[in-house]
């Protein structure tokens, strides 16, 4: 069992050939492997990502989290959702950012280490969406804190996503 452990460790497994296991364009194939390739040059590990629902009404939540299913396979690219903003590289925020939850994304924020990247998923929290104008919101997650990269979209598909990301990564090693 042990020998087994580090020979993952240490040897990269043969991965799925997204093209061929499902039903994917191998354009959409090239993105993800393109965004691969991208998180290992900036991060040389793993891309943390802490996801922060800042009042939505959750569809940008479930796009978010079919990032994680077989199709997609995120974590297979070095793409992970972690549990604390202390573990974090990026803040991932949805929703437009409802008084009762603007300290607590700021705190969040503070809570992640440097250097931090925070992106806007959805039209919610790139300007108050739906909700804007309502005493009950801030309109938008840059009212708040600052933002490196906005996801347009209600919601946005998980492909727009990564493709935010991948735009995100681009825009950081130009």
């Amino acid at each position: 069992m042990i020998k087994e452990i580090l020979k993952n460790v240490t040897g990269k497994k043969k991965g799925i050939d997204l093209a061929v296991e499902f039903d994917i364009s191998s354009g959409e194939a090239a993105k993800l492997i393109a965004l691969q390739r991208k998180i290992d040059s900036i991060f040389g590990r793993s891309l943390r990502i802490r996801q922060v629902d800042a009042g939505s009404c959750n569809a940008c939540e479930w796009e978010c989290t079919a990032l994680t299913n077989p199709v997609y396979d995120i974590q297979r690219l070095g793409i992970d959702f972690v549990a604390s903003p202390r573990h974090a590289d990026m803040l991932l925020v949805t929703g437009p950012v409802s008084r009762q939850m603007e300290l607590a994304l700021k705190k969040t924020y503070i809570a992640t280490p440097e250097p931090r990247l925070v992106v806007a998923c959805g039209d919610c929290s790139i300007d108050g969406g739906v909700y804007r104008g309502s005493y009950a919101v801030t309109n938008g997650v840059a009212k708040v804190i600052p933002v490196d990269c906005y996801i347009p979209g209600c919601p946005p598909s998980p492909l727009q996503i990564i493709d935010g990301l991948v735009a995100l990564l681009k825009k950081l090693t130009e």
